[in-house]
This record gives structure tokens, C-alpha cells and sequence, in this order.
């Protein structure tokens, strides 16, 4: 049996990670966690999931958003399918403590989609950005995402069936500028450097059961995109390229559950709003007037 070791963590502790072909089987219905998702589009994934049969813990910084969600969610699809917990990704307590809720409530996770997020919603240039949102967008963002990238890749090597995370990307995930939110931009840029990092340290390691995606939405018509629609050039792309958080879940759940379906360990980015279809829909509305006013005037 080929094993895959990794060694130095808190305790001093040697993990070992069954190679791929001596991992069990990972076969649905899957157990997934969804951090950020009592709303926008982290609650539609936990919708998605939830209809193709899977079980599903949801979790958010906020106990009444957690409460409220949950309880609507056991109402569409019953009470043993969907848990809800409190947990702030930017305390490593909290993330130490989802996974201890995790662990009762299903045993093991097979997918961990990391969507927690925040840009203050604050749409101002960074000169003029106050110390409290810029700690609110990098803590969040940042230093979140490496909180639960480190307990997910913890908690996954220790499980026969492995585990699959996926990291939420954004706006400026690209290399593109984000004026009015450069803080947000610089983060989203920093998600893909931070799951290649992963994906070659999971190498070095020899580690197969655990693998680190990405995850990108496109624009999405949530209250984090549309409070920053204040120009037109902003509400031109909206109506063009946005679709609403149920229409984006319905493409990307299918596409993530079909990774641990086929038996897949190669890192993969999966995207909803493709360059040729942004394009392509860009196109349309000049030549057509496609979309004009979709979602809000701008004229």
C-alpha cells in the first residue's frame, strides 16, 4: 500500500493519506459543507445539493441567519438532511469547532466549498477605506479561506473516502482591476494562488485522496453585487452578464458533484460564466440590445 505522509502539524503528529487507489469509494449521496451559506449563493448550493439527495451543513457568522435558514431547508427537505452551526472562518476556533460539528452530524465531509465572503459593502477607493472594512474584506477573505483550507486538507486526510474542497473565486480572481473595491480584488487574486500553492504542496506530500479546486460563480445577482451598482458602466455588465444565484447553482452543483462521481484527483477550475459566453452575451446585446434593463435601468 503506497502511502502519502505529512508531517509537523500542531501536535507534531505524522497524517497519512491513503493513495487514491486504496481510498474507498466515493459515492453519493455526498456529505458536503458550505461555509457562508445561509444566503446569496452559498444558499443555493446548499438548495442544489440538498435536491440531488445529499446532506448538507450550512454555517454563517450570524445565529438567526443560521436558525432561519436551517429551518427553512428541513421544511422543503426534511430534518436529517441539512444541519446549520455558527462560525466566523476568520477565527480558527470556530473553523476548529465546524469541524467538530461536522464530525458529529455526518462523520466525514466529501465536499467543502469554501464561499465565505465580504467586501464591507463598501464601494469607495481605497484611499478612502477605513481600517474596520479593509480588516473586515482581508481577514475574511484571506485569512478565512487559509483557516479553512488548513482544517478541511486536516480533517480530509484523516478520512478513508478523502475529500474534495473548493475555493470560491470573484471578481479580480483574473488579474483585472476592481476600482472601488481593490481590497475585494486583491483577495479574489490572491484565492487562485493560494489553491496552487495547495495543490503543489498535496503533491510534494504524495497526497491523492485530498484535492483543492476552484469555483467560479461569474456575477451573480446577490446583495454583495448589486449594492455596488451605482454607475452606469456597473449596471451595463449586471444586466448583461449576472444571473441570479439559482440559475448559477443549477450549472456549477451538477459539475461539482460529477468530480467525485467519476473517481477524479486532478484539480480542476470549473466556471460558469465562460470568456467565449461573456463575450458572446456582450455581442448579443450590442447587436440585439439583449438584456438592456434586465435587472435594473441604465439610462
Amino acid at each position: 500500500m503506497k502511502l502519502g505522509f505529512r508531517a509537523g502539524n500542531q501536535n507534531g503528529s505524522v497524517i497519512m493519506a491513503l493513495d487514491s487507489d486504496k481510498r474507498e469509494p466515493m459515492v453519493s449521496p455526498y456529505n458536503v459543507l458550505i461555509t457562508g451559506s445561509t444566503k446569496g449563493i452559498g444558499y443555493a448550493f446548499a438548495r442544489e445539493f440538498l435536491k440531488a439527495g445529499d446532506n448538507v451543513i450550512i454555517c454563517s457568522r450570524s445565529a438567526e441567519r443560521v436558525e432561519s435558514a436551517t429551518q427553512n431547508l428541513r421544511e422543503e427537505f426534511g430534518e436529517q438532511r441539512v444541519w446549520g452551526t455558527t462560525c466566523n472562518v476568520r477565527e480558527g476556533k470556530d473553523v476548529k469547532a465546524l469541524v467538530a460539528f461536522a464530525r458529529e452530524k455526518l462523520k466525514y465531509i466529501d465536499i467543502w466549498i469554501n464561499n465565505a465572503g465580504s467586501n464591507a459593502y463598501s464601494y469607495r477607493p481605497l484611499a478612502e477605506t477605513s481600517d474596520e472594512d479593509l480588516i473586515e474584506v482581508v481577514t475574511t477573505n484571506t485569512l478565512g479561506l487559509m483557516i479553512c483550507c488548513r482544517e478541511a486538507i486536516n480533517m480530509m486526510l484523516n478520512q478513508p473516502r478523502g475529500g474534495h474542497i473548493f475555493n470560491m473565486d470573484g471578481a479580480g480572481s483574473d488579474g483585472r482591476p476592481t476600482p472601488r473595491f481593490a481590497a475585494y480584488g486583491a483577495t479574489k487574486r490572491s484565492v487562485v494562488h493560494l489553491t496552487k500553492s495547495l495543490q503543489a504542496e498535496l503533491r510534494m506530500q504524495d497526497v491523492k485522496n485530498v484535492v483543492v479546486h476552484n469555483l467560479s460563480p461569474g456575477m451573480v445577482t446577490t446583495d454583495l453585487l448589486m449594492a455596488g451598482a451605482t454607475t452606469k458602466q456597473a449596471k451595463f455588465f449586471i444586466n448583461v452578464l449576472a444571473e441570479p444565484a439559482e440559475v448559477v447553482a443549477e450549472y456549477l452543483i451538477p459539475n461539482i458533484r460529477s468530480i467525485p462521481s467519476n473517481g477524479s484527483t486532478k484539480p480542476t477550475y470549473i466556471r460558469f460564466l465562460t470568456g467565449l459566453k461573456a463575450y458572446s452575451q456582450i455581442f448579443s446585446r450590442f447587436a440585439f440590445g439583449a438584456r438592456r434593463n434586465r435587472y435594473m435601468l441604465e439610462d
